[in-house]
């Protein structure tokens, strides 16, 4: 598996925000903050995580996918 290279396709996805994977190798969680997500709903957020690891989601190494996206300001009120 190349864990470090999904992890750096998402985070070259979101340059310069919080973009980390972590996972166990069967299920993983994508968890971003990222002030691109502002005014937008929770599908588009998804949307563009999908698109920073489609490629490892279409070849099968990435399943089980959970997403948590926030602005900074969601982030923050946690």
């Amino acid at each position: 598996m190349q864990f470090e290279t999904m992890n750096q396709a998402l985070a070259d996805a979101f340059p310069g925000d919080s973009a980390q994977l972590d996972g166990d190798g069967y299920k993983f969680e994508a968890t971003v903050v990222s002030a691109q997500f502002d005014g937008m709903r929770t599908l588009a957020r998804h949307k563009l995580v999908y698109a920073a690891l489609d490629s490892f989601i279409k070849s099968g190494e990435l399943h089980a996918l959970t997403i948590v996206a926030k602005t900074p300001e969601e982030a923050q009120a946690d």
